[in-house]
């Protein structure tokens, strides 16, 4: 007879449930977040236990990690697209426990993908990058609205790049006002010799160089957006259609329609956003240094809102790197834009 298990995993705890084939709990319990309490009480289903499901929380890593090594098989629940059975009266984390074992036993569990444990650490710090670069992103913004309040001029961010400390200051007679952008000019110059620094660091951690290669021969990807493309991505086998991967790349549009009419909207956050803002990055780029992709930018501009064309060409460069990575090609822009 098979067994299924699932875990509801919190912060500092995790509630366990096994279920047998007739659906019958036969264990339910709340343990700490200590990974030998929670195989011991599993090594009793041990012979008989089929799968184990677990939550995909912010804290999986050394739940699956440990549960895989010791020989379990691990399924990690998709968390934005599991069913939610509405006709519970009352719900708890026993009964959510059980739920996904109920969903494990049926068939029935979104399952995300475990990411191969060696390349996990660059992929997160990858991640780390894209937080430092908006909160630089941020600090530049606010130095320039600043700027702007005080002399109804516009400093622009390249203009910011090149000036120093000294020409800064000049610019701010009041002296509350210029300790505030001196202190955020100097927050925004640690952050820049961070990013730099890390991004020294996973150029030396980068598996399958090719794939590396291939998504920098299209327009507006460069070294560090390849890197997140391609670690964010994966084996590109894992997607069954350039649809699936656009999907995942959050590419596709998300509407519920009913007899031609919109019933309202799908699940917007599912799929990846680091592979979202990967694409619209290199789209912003592509569109402005490479002439045949701008020309079909301005051309979709016309019928529709700015930030639609330039989503349209990201979808575009999207299904373009799904091919060249599955393909082992280069990009053709006659192909994706002619």
């Amino acid at each position: 007879m098979s067994l299924y298990a699932g875990i509801d995993l919190h912060s500092n705890n995790s509630v366990l449930a096994v279920m047998d084939e007739d659906g019958r709990a036969l264990l339910q319990c709340r343990r700490p977040n200590e990974l030998s309490r929670i195989l011991a009480d599993f090594e009793p289903f041990r012979s008989e236990l089929a799968s184990v499901a677990v939550e995909s929380t912010y804290n999986w890593y050394w739940l699956v990690d440990g549960l895989m090594e010791h020989g379990f098989d691990v399924r990690l629940m998709h968390t934005t697209a599991v069913p939610q059975y509405d006709g519970l009266k009352h719900g708890n984390d026993d009964t959510d426990a059980l739920h996904l074992a109920q969903l494990l036993r049926l068939g029935l569990l979104p399952e995300g993908y475990i990411y191969p444990r060696e390349k996990r650490a660059t992929r997160d710090l990858l991640r780390r990058r894209f937080m430092l670069v908006r909160q630089a992103v941020q600090l530049m913004l606010a130095i320039q609205s600043s700027f702007s309040r005080s002399t109804g001029k516009r400093l622009s961010a390249n203009a910011l790049r090149r000036i120093a400390p000294s020409e800064l200051e000049a610019l701010f007679p009041d002296v509350s006002t210029r300790y505030g952008v001196l202190l955020q000019y100097k927050l925004w110059l640690t952050l820049q010799e961070q990013i730099t620094n890390l991004e020294q660091w996973v150029r030396k951690d980068l598996a399958r160089p090719g794939d590396l290669m291939r998504l920098r021969s299209v327009p507006g990807i460069g070294p560090i957006l390849g890197m997140t493309i391609a670690l964010e991505t994966g084996p590109i086998e894992r997607f069954a259609s350039v649809g699936d991967y656009a999907s995942y790349c959050r590419m596709v549009e998300s509407v519920r329609l009913s007899n031609g009419k919109k019933k309202g909207r799908g699940n917007r956050k599912s799929g990846n956003r680091y592979l979202c803002w990967a694409y619209m990055e290199a789209a912003n780029y592509a569109t402005r240094f490479n002439p045949q992709i701008k020309r079909w930018y301005e051309r979709k501009k016309g019928n529709k809102h700015r930030v639609v064309a330039i989503k349209a060409v990201a979808h575009k460069l999207a299904r373009a790197c799904y091919h060249l990575l599955r393909d082992g090609t280069e990009f053709d822009p006659k192909r994706a834009f002619g």
